[in-house]
């Protein structure tokens, strides 16, 4: 019987000990199952798609803090794609509040990343210093093939203040190894009309959209040989003294796509200067190539630097004043602007705009949007021009205190007056919000 039953229990795989060992292991194996189940999936374990998505929204130091957690999430932190878009951000400490792109992590996005860069953008802030180091950093970027390009200054001066030479270097480099720069801002920069060809000669067939505001050495042979080459271009912001006839025909020619926004900022530098007229028929001609583009004009004169403005008419569709400007003035706004859809003045005087502010309602017959700063107007012929324009105003922006109260309306009755012929709850502004 003895031995019978130690037979037995070699068959079962060995004696006493054997059994609870495999008893324990199972009971091991089951534990730690559970354990698994009861702490859900590894955060080890993510897709990379996963961490990519959560990547792209961590700023860039969280980013690389987290790409020290793990294996993955270092492998996570190198993806291509996380490194086709990306913003240096530029300040000195002395002069900034801004948080800045730390230096280390600026040589190792150049050593490892540059060749993915392609959505790329420079915000500096007023001093030299960081715009040099800007110019420095697209001096290294020499293997990769921008898409985008913007170049922005929180303040003043900025990249106006660096050696005119080494901005263009900088820049060429750029232009010369990106083949297909598709949209370029250079606002307030020293770029000049050499480095325009060089931006021309590289990327003709894919430039779309070009931003080039306040760019004092750009001449309009300069923007007329962008115009020429780039026949794919669809947005400009450029300053009045750059805007000619010879560049509106050049926008209009056939072989030129549709021009879809033009933006022109006419900025007075001193007082009493003087500014060249645009002929209506290089308007006309802009409008019957491209019918539905916008054009949008920012002022900045002084009031008697207005004379050769709105005689005749004129395409705008936003118009902006950011001096006063007076009453005359907008009175021929009235006349001229068909296409206006968007007024903003920001100050006009004590001269109240009933008659100027009627004469646009009837006259725009696509405003939708209006705001108002330091003028006047009388609370019935506020109520007259909500009245004539309805609801398709979109946005109405009035100040409380350019509503001057008459003997048919209140301050306190206006709001119920205008929001019924709105259609929905209207009140007048207590601060400006354009």
């Amino acid at each position: 019987m003895k031995r019978g039953f130690q037979e037995n229990e070699r068959e079962d795989g060995g004696g006493p000990s054997s059994g609870s060992g495999k008893t324990l292991k199972w009971s091991h194996k089951q534990r730690r199952e559970n354990e698994v189940v009861e702490e859900g999936p590894s955060w080890e374990c993510l897709p990379q798609e996963i961490l990519f998505h959560i990547f792209q929204y961590l700023p860039l130091l969280d980013r690389a803090y987290a790409s020290q957690v793990c294996r993955g999430w270092n492998q996570a932190f190198h993806m291509p794609e996380l490194w086709r878009c990306f913003e240096f951000e530029l300040n000195q400490p002395a002069s900034s509040y801004l948080k800045a792109t730390h230096p280390d992590l600026i040589k190792q996005i150049i050593k490892k990343h540059s060749n993915h860069l392609q959505y790329v953008s420079f915000k500096v802030d007023s001093s030299r210093e960081s715009a040099e180091a800007a110019c420095d950093i697209l001096s290294q970027l020499v293997n990769c093939s921008l898409k985008t390009l913007g170049l922005i200054s929180t303040a003043r001066p900025s990249f106006m203040e660096m050696p005119k030479s080494h901005f263009i270097s900088a820049l060429t480099v750029v232009f010369v190894n990106s083949k297909s720069l598709s949209s370029l801002k250079i606002d307030d920069t020293p770029v000049d009309d050499p480095s325009l060809k060089v931006l021309v000669a590289n990327n003709s067939d894919t430039l779309k959209l070009l931003k080039m505001s306040s760019c004092p050495h750009v001449s309009p042979a300069g923007i007329m040989c962008v115009a020429d080459q780039c026949h794919g271009l669809r947005e400009l912001a450029l300053n009045y003294h750059l805007l000619s006839d010879e560049l509106l025909i050049a926008l209009s020619s056939e072989k030129h796509v549709h021009l879809e926004h033009l933006r022109i900022d006419v900025v007075s530098e001193n007082p009493g200067q003087q500014f060249h007229t645009i002929k209506k028929s290089s308007w006309d001609a802009m409008v019957r190539h491209s019918p539905k583009f916008s054009l949008v004009m920012y002022f900045f004169l002084y009031e008697e630097e207005f004379d050769i403005f709105f005689r005749d008419e004129i395409p705008v569709t936003h118009l902006y004043f950011g001096r006063s400007v007076s009453k005359d003035v907008l009175g021929r706004v009235g006349l001229t602007c068909p296409r206006l859809v968007e007024l903003v003045v920001c100050a006009n005087g004590l001269r109240p705009l009933d008659e100027e502010l009627i004469r646009i309602a009837q006259r725009c017959t696509q405003l939708s949007a209006i705001g108002l700063g330091e003028c006047e107007v009388s609370c019935s012929a506020f109520v007259e021009f909500v009245k004539m324009c309805g609801d398709r105003l979109t946005q109405l922006s009035i100040m409380e205190e350019v509503l001057v109260p008459d003997h048919r309306y209140e301050l306190d009755d206006i709001h119920w007056e205008v929001s019924k012929h709105l259609g929905r709850v209207w009140f007048p502004d207590m601060m400006p919000t354009w």
